[in-house]
């Protein structure tokens, strides 16, 4: 029984670890552009979008289209980099266990 109250804690510190690890990639940011620069996405470690930045010449009102591709790739791309930079943090203190539901 030793045995399972020493794996318990061990548990214990390992989710304290992980908890501050995710507050602390709520303040971490990435940034990726589409259009050669024309859109700039920052998003957090929370895979939230925190600010979106779009050049004044790339707004065509005769191609929307365009402008709509180009933010959702470069929203897309943020939340792929916001997702690899919380699962490179999280093997850091997994040692590069998955544990299911934790990225």
């Amino acid at each position: 029984m030793k045995g399972m109250g020493n794996m318990m804690k061990q548990a214990q510190k390992l989710q304290a670890r992980i908890a501050k690890m995710q507050e602390e990639l709520a303040d971490k940011t990435i940034e990726t552009t589409s259009g050669g620069g024309m859109v700039k996405v920052s998003a957090n470690g929370k895979q939230q979008i925190v600010s979106i930045q779009i050049e004044k010449e790339v707004v065509d009102p005769e191609d929307v289209e365009m402008l709509e591709d180009l933010v959702m790739a470069a929203v897309n791309d943020a939340l792929a980099k916001s997702q690899e930079m919380v699962a490179s943090e999280m093997s850091k203190i997994t040692g590069g266990l998955s544990i299911p539901g934790l990225t």
